[in-house]
């Protein structure tokens, strides 16, 4: 992508051999040992104060630059999925049954760069932080740095995070203001109900037929119990029971995943659910437990925060390029952490339209795409000079 304004395209060639490096040797959250030592390396190579260890394997690299006190932080994540990679590719995973199916790795290419870029330039007056996070997909990673002190020992004015996007126009960029990414929350219900003989049902109550009649009214939430105006989704993922070929089972156990774009959705979905479970399971003369845990918040993107990210990727990839209003997902990004801690945004940047590039985040056959290392770092680039400003 030949572009004048894409700061780091000198770097290039040094975030493909980093970003291929963290691809073939992909790391689980809180196991990123060797990526989180080697991004420690190179920022302690650039010159930075680099800090290890934070939230267990995050990385911290702060860059000073003048007398301003104003700080600014930007996050990638580092973590890689329990999938076997499909691609045949030279750079595929060497770890059994893990892989960066969700591009970390190339967030973490894309940082380094920028990193390496500010380092060796004069161009702000501030503190530049940059946040390399473990365990993102677990919800994990951000809460155990913010709760290691991470905004207290870093201090940061404002704070950043990118994830790139298949099926999106390389160089383009998207973002909004308000509820950028939903809430995540876990669920499982415990149905004690009494086995008995397949032959006499009678004689029992069976926790299949309790429970599939609560999976079946669960459905009524989103569909009949929200406003419709509003998002959420209620899934049953997985049902299992204590059962055998002539054996009612005496117990099942349902568990799921909730989304929705606003506290009171996601607090509206818990309570009917469980005034669902406790109806049916009485209905039925049965006990009924529900376990709703609540592991990423939605992420809300600050107003102030969003107008800069928005005027900083329109300053470098034109205004034609971003959008400012994307539609909000319902998929879960735990930098919503970091956002409720401080004033932030986070943005989406194009991976392509076509072959691996395009194809769908957490599949055995997706790859980040190389041609992103530049534009993405670049934008962090530009973002650090702009909020930074010498003037």
């Amino acid at each position: 992508m030949e572009n004048t304004q894409w700061a780091t395209t000198a770097l290039h060639d040094d975030m493909i051999t980093w970003r291929h490096d963290f691809h073939q040797h992909p790391e689980l959250g809180f196991d990123e040992t060797r990526t989180s030592a080697r991004v420690a390396e190179l920022l302690e190579s650039f010159g930075l104060q680099v800090h290890s260890g934070v939230g267990k394997t995050g990385v911290v690299g702060v860059l000073q630059r003048g007398s301003a006190t104003k700080g600014i932080g930007l996050r990638a994540d580092m973590d890689a999925l329990p999938i076997t990679e499909a691609n045949d590719i030279p750079h595929k995973s060497q770890s059994d049954g893990v892989m960066h199916a969700c591009g970390h790795d190339g967030h973490t290419a894309m940082l380094l760069g920028a990193a390496k870029h500010l380092s060796e330039s004069d161009t702000f007056s501030g503190r530049a932080i940059f946040i390399f996070q473990p365990a993102e997909e677990h919800g994990k990673g951000g809460p155990a740095m913010i709760a290691d002190g991470l905004f207290e020992r870093f201090p940061v004015d404002e704070v950043y995070g990118m994830h790139n996007m298949p099926g999106q126009k390389l160089g383009t960029f998207a973002m909004r203001t308000g509820a950028m990414m939903a809430s995540e929350a876990l669920f499982e219900i415990e149905i004690h109900g009494q086995g008995g003989h397949a032959a006499m049902p009678h004689h029992g109550v069976d926790a299949i037929v309790v429970g599939a009649e609560i999976v079946n009214a669960l459905q009524t939430i989103v569909s009949r119990k929200l406003n419709p105006g509003l998002n959420g989704v209620v899934s049953v993922t997985d049902f299992k029971t204590d059962g055998q070929r002539n054996v009612l089972p005496g117990r099942a156990t349902l568990t799921g995943d909730a989304r929705a774009l606003n506290r009171e959705v996601n607090a509206e979905i818990e309570r009917k659910m469980r005034q669902i479970v406790e109806g049916i399971c009485m209905a039925h003369g049965v006990t009924g437990t529900v376990s709703y845990e609540t592991v990423f918040e939605v992420l809300t993107n600050a107003p102030e925060p969003t107008t800069r990210a928005a005027a900083c990727a329109s300053g470098l990839a034109g205004a034609q390029n971003v959008n400012t209003d994307c539609a909000p997902i319902l998929g879960s990004e735990d930098f919503a952490h970091m956002a409720n801690a401080r004033p932030g945004c986070f943005l989406f940047a194009g991976n392509g339209t076509q072959g691996a590039n395009a194809r769908p985040l957490h599949s055995a056959d997706y790859d980040f795409n190389d041609d992103l290392l530049v534009p993405g770092s670049s934008f962090w680039v530009r973002l650090v000079e702009q909020e930074l400003s010498k003037a």
